[in-house]
């Protein structure tokens, strides 16, 4: 995810800190990703969400493949306004077509603020 150019990631000043296929931890500013009442967009934590688990997914897959996602759900469990959201993406299916994580973002406070999980389809480059 370090490829140069403009992407949704780098306009959301999301920062992967760690990266490994097993375990991706990254963190995002809440400023500058909130709905209109101010808090935390449910979409933002989706895009930090399928990020982490894109990531390690693509690390997964290794050299000459891809990591797509297919499908990704998340449960919002409380509201954050302010600081930052650290999330952790740890797998929890990795095969040769499909990899599963469930990503876990926090508030500053160690708080949940919205569990997700997303699955990647992997294949060949093209």
């Amino acid at each position: 995810m370090n490829a140069p150019g403009d992407h949704l990631h780098r306009r959301m000043g999301l920062a992967i800190l760690e990266a490994s296929a097993e375990r991706v931890v990254g963190r995002m500013p809440v400023k500058g990703n909130t709905q209109p009442y101010g808090l935390l967009h449910g979409g933002a934590s989706c895009v930090l969400a399928e990020t982490l688990g894109s990531t390690g997914a693509a690390l997964h897959a290794g050299p000459g493949r891809i990591a797509v996602g297919i499908e990704i759900n998340a449960t919002h469990h409380r509201s954050a306004t302010s600081g930052h959201v650290t999330a952790v993406a740890t797998r929890v299916h990795g095969g040769r077509t499909l990899a599963t994580y469930v990503i876990e973002i926090t508030d500053d406070e160690g708080r949940a603020v919205c569990t997700a999980r997303l699955t990647c389809m992997l294949k060949d480059a093209s």
